[in-house]
């Protein structure tokens, strides 16, 4: 019984790391680009 929990509980892990993983690549190609992050969005980068 414990198998399929700790398989769930692994799987939502590794998913919330890859939003925070992305979140962070986001903000530092704001960044790079000259912009700013303001809730979630990229502000003033320019292409």
């Amino acid at each position: 019984m414990f198998r399929p929990i700790r398989t769930l509980i692994l799987i939502v892990v590794a998913f919330v790391t890859g939003i925070f993983f992305e979140r962070a690549a986001h903000r530092d190609a704001c960044v790079d680009r000259g912009g700013a992050m303001s809730e979630g969005l990229c502000l003033g980068a320019e292409e």
